[in-house]
């Protein structure tokens, strides 16, 4: 049997995971990647609450607003890098930062 405890074990470790590689990638595509892992852990944990809660539809409903919004943000945070590479030839975020100047 699968309790909640389950869903927010697997939930912490994505979460983990999404800010490991967002504190230690230099690569925009990466952090893009663990930006994303941490929404999931998110969305896994309002469906897991939603679920073993009072059987409510908002926490699933909040889940897909999130999908949602993840993949806008996906899409603009996509097209700065592009924009990034195509100035700079490198989507590494320690040389992006000459972008200030």
């Amino acid at each position: 049997m699968i309790v909640l405890e389950h869903y927010l074990l697997v939930s912490a470790v994505l979460f983990g995971l999404g800010f490991f590689c967002v504190l230690t990638r230099r690569n925009a595509v990466a952090v893009l990647m663990g930006v994303e892992l941490i929404f999931n852990a998110a969305n896994l944990n309002f469906v897991a609450f939603a679920r073993f809660g009072t059987l409510n539809i908002d926490g699933i409903m909040f889940a897909i607003f999130v999908i949602m919004l993840a993949a806008a943000e996906a899409t603009v945070a996509l097209a700065i890098v592009l924009n990034i590479y195509r100035q700079l030839n490198t989507v590494n975020l320690d040389e992006a930062d000459l972008m200030k100047e």
